[in-house]
C-alpha cells in the first residue's frame, strides 16, 4: 500500500517591518490629508496678506495680487516700533531665561542644600495656575514697582513662566551628565562655577537650545499679558500692535494677516537654529525629571 505524501509549501514570510501595498496607501495618504491641515491656515495667512482689501474675504487668490498691505503696514503703522519691542522683550527673556534656568537646572543636579526640595516643588507648582488667576496679582505687583509699560516688567512676568519648566528640564538634562566630568574639573583645580561653565555647559548644548526656543516663543507669541500690561503705541508690542486692526465694526484682514507673516518669520529662524538640538534635548531632559 503506497501512501501519498503531500508536500505544502510554507507561505511567503514577509518581512519585518513590510506593509501591504494597502496599508501603505492608506499611511500615505493619511500623512497627506495630515500636512494639508497643517499647511492649510499658514497658506491662507499669506495669500490673504497679498490680496487688496475688497477681495480679502474671498476665495479668488489669482485674480490680483499685491503688496501694498505689506507696504502699508511698515509705513501708515507703527508696525516698527512694535516689533522693535517685541525682540527686546523676546531677547532679553531669551538670554536671561537660559542663564537662570541652566544655573538653577545645575545647583539642583549637583547639590545637595536645605530647601532644595521645596524649590523643585514650587517650581512645579507654578506651572498649574492659569493665566487668567496670575494676571491680576502680577499686575499689582508690577504696578507697585513701577514697572507697568515697562519692557522690564514683561521680561520679569515672561521669566516667570519660562523659567521654572526650562529649570526642570535642564535639571533632567544636567542629570544624564556623568558626574566624573565635574570630579574631573575638580582635581584640575576648577571651582564649581569654573566646572559648570567650561565643561558641563558645552555639553548641554541641546538642553540649552530648547531653553532658548521654549522661553522665546513664551515672550514672543504672549497676548494677555502684553496687553493688560503695556499702553501707547510707542510702548505696544506685537500681540497689542495687532489689536489695533479690531475694532467693533470689523477687521483688517490686510494688515493683520500681512503682520502676521512678518512676525512669524523671527520665529522661523529661532526654530531653525535650534531645530538640530531639539528633539535630544528634550528627550534627555525628560529621562530624570
Amino acid at each position: 500500500m503506497t501512501t501519498a505524501t503531500t508536500t505544502t509549501r510554507p507561505g511567503k514570510v514577509r518581512g519585518r517591518g513590510h506593509r501591504s501595498p494597502l496599508a501603505s496607501f492608506g499611511l500615505h495618504a493619511t500623512l497627506l490629508v495630515t500636512s494639508v491641515i497643517a499647511v492649510f491656515p499658514v497658506l491662507w495667512v499669506f495669500l490673504t496678506s497679498i490680496k487688496p482689501a475688497e477681495y480679502a474675504t474671498t476665495t479668488d487668490f489669482v485674480k490680483e495680487t499685491t503688496f501694498e498691505n505689506y507696504s502699508n503696514l511698515v509705513e501708515d503703522t507703527e508696525f516698527l516700533t512694535w516689533f522693535g519691542n517685541s525682540l527686546l522683550v523676546a531677547g532679553l527673556t531669551t538670554v536671561l531665561g537660559v542663564m537662570v534656568a541652566a544655573t538653577t537646572g545645575y545647583a539642583v543636579s549637583r547639590f545637595r542644600f536645605p530647601g532644595k526640595r521645596g524649590l523643585m516643588w514650587t517650581l512645579l507648582i507654578t506651572q498649574m495656575f492659569p493665566v487668567a488667576v496670575l494676571i491680576v496679582p502680577i499686575y499689582n505687583i508690577m504696578s507697585s514697582l513701577g514697572l507697568l509699560n515697562e519692557p522690564a516688567g514683561l521680561v520679569i512676568t515672561y521669566l516667570t513662566i519660562a523659567v521654572p519648566f526650562c529649570a526642570w528640564m535642564m535639571k533632567g538634562f544636567f542629570d544624564t551628565i556623568p558626574r566624573e566630568i565635574d570630579e574631573s574639573g575638580q582635581v584640575d583645580g576648577l571651582n564649581p562655577f569654573g566646572t559648570f561653565w567650561r565643561l558641563i555647559l558645552p555639553l548641554a548644548r541641546p538642553g540649552i537650545a530648547v531653553t532658548a526656543f521654549y522661553s522665546f516663543i513664551t515672550a514672543w507669541g504672549e497676548v494677555a499679558y502684553a496687553s493688560a500690561f503695556m499702553v501707547g503705541d510707542e510702548n505696544l508690542t506685537l500681540a497689542g500692535g495687532l489689536q489695533k486692526f479690531v475694532n467693533q465694526y470689523g477687521a483688517q484682514w490686510g494688515p493683520m494677516t500681512a503682520a502676521s507673516v512678518l512676525i512669524a518669520i523671527p520665529a522661523a529662524i529661532v526654530f531653525l537654529f535650534a531645530q538640530r538640538h531639539l528633539v535630544t534635548g528634550v528627550a534627555a531632559g525628560a529621562v530624570k525629571g
